[in-house]
């Protein structure tokens, strides 16, 4: 089993270093006493960072990427806060990779550096 899918679609094992972030949303302020008054707001939301390939060839970054083509998607991780499954609906942020070998004409055959980071939206 892959540590991380999209949409269903096993993606190859990344390089260590990904981070998940658990952020709790919190609505604050500060009342007439200076003290912090607050509440949650909605559930805990994550981010897996530093998702990075130290090396792939051409067609498996275009297929990431590719699956990364639809704004939202469905990705499924190991929850760090559980230490189960979880599958959330999320966006990609950046997506940067290398081409590290070129052919001729100048399409890559192969990248480097292939990274993405995956921000959960909420719902």
């Amino acid at each position: 089993m892959a540590y991380l899918t999209i949409n269903g679609h096993e993606l190859p094992p990344c390089k260590r270093g990904v981070s998940v972030i658990v952020t709790t949303v919190v609505d604050s302020g500060r009342d007439a006493n200076g003290a912090v008054v607050g509440q949650r707001v909605g559930r805990d939301q994550y981010k897996i960072d530093g998702l990075e390939w130290p090396w792939l060839t051409a067609e498996q970054w275009e297929g990431i990427l590719s699956l990364l083509g639809d704004f939202f998607v469905n990705v499924t991780f190991n929850d760090p806060v559980t230490n189960t499954r979880k599958t959330l609906r999320m966006y990609c942020g950046d997506r940067s990779g290398e081409p590290y070998w070129v052919t001729e004409d100048g399409t890559p055959t192969h990248y480097r550096n292939c990274k993405v980071n995956l921000i959960d939206t909420g719902e």
